[in-house]
């Protein structure tokens, strides 16, 4: 009796000490910028398209973003401000809402990307280290919350027509003079023409900002047409160090072919969306913001880059407009290459425009104008940093780059750049994130 009452309070002290832990979890921003890296790493090893990989992002920030917002009364949800987000559960225990907050990232992020190892790899180190300390059942309650909002922006994310699209028929290429053709080396088939159909986060349609028209088609000499082609093969042949620099820095394709011979390999890049993102951890690296603000800059920024290239692209499948290599080559030099490869899509409008601009906006309105930053963005990619004054000052180099890199006519960059601040602002006065008399009362 007495050794079976031992063994019974030895049992008991088992218990209670794997469950004695502390009810407190600080997670640092940093933790939060480290796995949006990570997700990012994910997504170029996948090669997952522009528009595709913007996707990727703003599901994750949304849920990270809702979970925190919970918790700071100085901050509104966007649940019912976005098309069809209905709001998100409450928890029914106590739970740490950032931990919550990083599992929603995690298990949202890991269902929208192919390579899911690379994800749990990550998390399981991760939690092995957030777990010290900390009582069990506060922990898994705290992750059980997360995995619960995570399922509830996954089946929201289930109705916004991406995995129709994956069965929709292939864009149809065509003879005619002013429509696009794939272009070398690749020769590419073009790349999501459906995505017009992709239900929009904060704008009222994907044809809400449709730019004016592109210049129309003339291949006469005279032509204002012929002068925008001119203008880019002109450029092209006379670029300063500086503009190939700037070309390449803002380059962002994640589809460059490499071709030795009748050998075909692929270099992976980060998406421009991805540039964008890597921009948020910088910016808020420098200003040492909170998790809360951490979470509202990486989701306003996805929202703007999501609707930016709904936007884009339901013009570039309008237009149809054919690149400036195609008619170089066929009217101009044969033998001429644009400095950057031309993306597998039509040409107006500029994508690089849209959404640096739109997201230029998003982040001016949190961090404010004139935030100056060095981006060491493309620093992995073997480029160097380079520093702006502003984040429209960065936006506008983006969308410049593209008439060095030989891959844009004018009227696409100008036009695109109008598109992507008008989109830019619709979205961030839309979108009522902060709770201005509290944050005014607790200034």
């Amino acid at each position: 009796m007495k050794k079976y009452f031992s063994i019974c309070i030895i049992s008991l002290f088992l218990i209670s000490s794997c469950d004695s832990g502390k009810e407190e979890i600080v997670i640092p921003s940093d933790v939060y910028h480290d796995t949006m890296e990570k997700l990012s790493e994910v997504i170029v090893h996948d090669i997952f398209s522009p528009p595709v990989a913007s996707r990727i992002y703003a599901y994750p920030s949304i849920a990270m973003y809702e979970i925190l917002a919970q918790n700071d009364s100085e901050y509104k949800a966007l649940a019912g401000q976005l098309t069809d987000m209905t709001a998100i559960p409450k928890p029914t225990e106590n739970v740490s809402y950032e931990l919550a907050a990083l599992e929603a990232f995690l298990k949202i992020g890991t269902q929208l990307i192919f390579s899911e190892e690379k994800i749990d790899t990550y998390k399981a180190e991760l939690y092995k280290d957030l777990r010290r300390g900390v009582k069990s059942s506060y922990f898994d309650a705290s992750v059980a919350y997360g995995d619960q909002v995570a399922e509830h922006i996954l089946a929201w994310a289930d109705g916004d027509n991406y995995k129709q699209t994956r069965t929709f028929p292939k864009f149809t290429v065509t003879d005619e003079p002013t429509r696009w053709k794939p272009t070398p080396p690749g020769y590419m088939e073009a790349i999501e023409p459906h995505w017009t159909k992709i239900r929009p986060f904060a704008i009222d349609s994907a044809n809400q900002f449709v730019p004016i028209r592109p210049t129309p088609f003339d291949m006469a000499k005279n032509s204002l047409f012929y002068k925008e082609l001119m203008e880019v093969y002109d450029v092209g042949n006379n670029l300063t160090e500086e503009q190939k620099e700037i070309a390449s820095f803002w380059d962002c394709n994640p589809y460059v072919m490499n071709v030795t011979g009748h050998v075909m390999a692929a270099t992976k890049k980060i998406t421009p969306g991805g540039h964008w993102i890597g921009i948020v951890k910088i910016v808020c690296q420098k200003e040492e913001t909170a998790p809360m603000k951490t979470a509202e800059a990486y989701a306003l920024t996805s929202i703007a880059l999501a609707d930016g290239f709904i936007s884009c692209w339901d013009e570039k499948f309008r237009s149809n407009l054919i690149r400036p290599e195609t008619l170089i080559n066929q009217h101009i030099d044969e033998e001429w290459l644009p400095l950057l490869q031309t993306p597998p899509f039509p040409e107006y409008t500029s994508g690089h425009s849209v959404i640096s601009n739109a997201a230029a906006v998003a982040l001016t309105s949190i961090f404010g104008d004139n935030f100056a930053f060095d981006d060491d963005t493309e620093v992995k990619y073997g480029l160097p940093v380079r520093s702006f004054t502003s984040f429209i000052d960065a936006s506008e180099e983006a969308a410049i780059s593209r008439l060095y890199g030989g891959i844009h006519y004018m009227p696409a960059i100008a036009n695109g750049v109008t598109q992507g601040k008008a989109l830019g602002n619709f979205v961030i006065n839309k979108l009522e994130i902060r709770n201005e008399s509290l944050a005014q009362n607790n200034q």
